[in-house]
This record gives structure tokens, C-alpha cells and sequence, in this order.
């Protein structure tokens, strides 16, 4: 048993794509046509990290309530964590991309941390390991 896939709010496909494929390095795992439960037009929009099992279904806003959770899906806590494995080089190519962080990296006792601010304001750990020595 595994937790395949967890919905992201979001404004609009494409720039979140982007977002996530070419800024935080994800895998566009599909991007199909689909519709709504009432018959309007959609898209089933995966992304996930390399070699992860769960993914994250991009899900454009469909209504006001759904609108209004755009960035906030966690009540403002941190609500997504990124683990990678070299999290200095991670943390200077997102920078470079102008990726919103909230704090600077430190370490704590489970690893090095950052908090920043996905395409849709929702907040995230970046994770990795404690340099040796730090």
C-alpha cells in the first residue's frame, strides 16, 4: 500500500507544470483531457518526483471555494515536504529561479531545512541531509 497521489489546488495548469517540472525538477507523469463530474472540460495533470511513488495531481480551481484554498490548502502551516539529496545544490538552483523562500536553511535535528512558497503561495519544506561537520 502506497499514497499514490495528493491534489494541489491551483490557478492554472500550464504555469504550474512549469512550476514543478522545470523549477523543483519533477516528472510531467501525465497531462490528459478529462471532465468534470457535470460534464465540463478538464485536465488530469500528474507530476512527481524522480523515482517517488506518490505524486501530486495539479488541480486547476474549479469554483470560489476552491479559489479561495489556492495557497492556503494547509491553513498556513508547512504542508508539503521535499526531500532531496543534495540539498545545497537544490536550494542554488531554486534561488537562481526565483523561488519565494520564507526562511534561510538551517539545521535541525531530522535535517537541513528551508521553508518556500510553491507556484500557488502553499508552503514547503525543503529537506535534506546535514552537511558533515555542520
Amino acid at each position: 500500500m502506497h499514497l499514490e497521489l495528493v491534489t494541489l489546488i491551483v490557478a492554472e495548469y500550464d504555469p504550474a507544470i512549469a512550476f514543478f517540472v522545470d523549477v523543483l525538477g519533477f516528472t510531467l507523469v501525465e497531462d490528459s483531457p478529462a471532465t468534470t463530474n457535470d460534464g465540463r472540460a478538464k485536465r488530469w495533470v500528474v507530476v512527481r518526483p524522480p523515482n517517488a511513488a506518490t505524486g501530486l495531481l495539479l488541480a486547476r480551481a474549479d469554483g470560489t471555494v476552491q479559489e479561495e484554498a489556492i495557497g492556503d490548502q494547509t491553513a498556513g502551516r508547512v504542508g508539503f515536504f521535499l526531500r532531496v539529496d543534495d540539498f545545497e545544490a537544490t536550494f542554488t538552483r531554486m534561488r537562481a529561479a526565483n523561488v519565494h523562500f520564507l526562511t534561510e536553511p538551517r539545521n535541525e535535528p531530522y535535517g537541513r531545512v528551508v521553508v518556500f512558497r510553491d507556484i500557488a503561495g502553499n508552503k514547503w519544506d525543503l529537506l535534506g541531509a546535514v552537511p558533515k561537520g555542520g
